[in-house]
């Protein structure tokens, strides 16, 4: 049965690896065609647009937090391997456990208070002051979205763990 459901998850996991990827692909090259613009309509009018600068800020959250989860399931995040060589596989698998645990009681902990974040200044109303008006909760989704991702991948990376542990006893 967790062999099942892992399964699944991994089909869903996979999916949303790819949207983010191209979401990640999409928005730096907003951004860098944002300052490219920038830059140029600068050097052809004499003047410049505001926006075109502030943009690649205001999108860094959108590029950062939905990224959550596809680097803790690649490992590509900041870690320390001193333990990889030292622990038996049995208790490196203990220790991915505990880590992905660890890792998706945290992103529910966040989702929650990104959801609360997000939900007090979508009540607020307020915007950005730029030449473009952009609400502030838009920003801050970016929160309990890159979170509630993390929290997906989280979960089966657990999965994973539980699974390896359980083969390993039973072989």
């Amino acid at each position: 049965m967790l062999k099942v459901a892992l399964a699944r998850f991994s089909k869903l996991n996979e999916w949303l690896e790819k949207a983010v990827y191209l979401l990640a692909i999409f928005i730096v090259a907003n951004m860098v065609l944002a300052l490219f613009l920038s830059a140029l309509v600068r050097y052809l009018s004499g003047t410049g647009y505001d926006w075109f600068i502030e943009l690649p800020p205001i999108l860094t959250s959108w590029l950062v937090f939905p990224m959550l989860g596809p680097l803790l399931k690649s490992g590509s995040h900041i870690k320390v391997d001193v333990l990889n060589n030292t622990l038996s596989p049995h208790n490196l698998s203990l220790l991915k456990l505990a880590i992905s645990l660890i890792a998706l009681i945290a992103s529910i902990i966040f989702l929650m208070a990104g959801i609360e974040a997000t939900s007090l200044y979508f009540k607020l109303g307020q915007v950005m002051e730029l030449e473009i008006e952009i609400p502030i909760w838009w920003i801050y989704l970016a929160f309990p979205t890159g979170f509630l991702i993390m929290a997906f991948f989280a979960l089966e990376l657990v999965l994973s763990e539980l699974l390896t542990i359980l083969n390993r006893r039973n072989t």
